[in-house]
């Protein structure tokens, strides 16, 4: 059974603030189906992450859609998705490493 994405967003945050960093809810979609948006800040990368939708039995993966070091880029990109699915969180994280606290597959 998959995670509500308030539970999964929070679980996030929590591992973020465990570590010592800090992370933010920038935009709140739907409690039970909305899809996650993670973008990662430090002082000299730009990545966000977004979930790849898993068929039945596979693996969990989290995909970079868009490589850029423009932040403004990022943010064009996220309001593009946010117009096609109103439902999605966007979660930014800031951490001087640039650790992005997803524990699934990266690609």
């Amino acid at each position: 059974m998959l995670l509500s994405a308030d539970l999964w967003v929070s679980a996030l945050l929590r591992r973020v603030s465990q570590a010592g960093s800090f992370a933010y809810i920038a935009r709140r979609g739907d409690k039970s189906y909305g899809s996650v948006l993670v973008k990662v800040l430090n002082l000299r990368t730009r990545d966000l992450y977004v979930l790849r939708e898993a068929q039945k039995g596979e693996e969990t993966v989290w995909m970079r859609p868009v490589e850029t070091l423009n932040e403004a880029d990022l943010d064009a990109w996220i309001a593009r998705q946010a117009k096609y699915d109103p439902d999605i969180w966007v979660v930014e994280i800031e951490d001087a490493e640039g650790r992005h606290f997803l524990t699934e597959t990266v690609e």
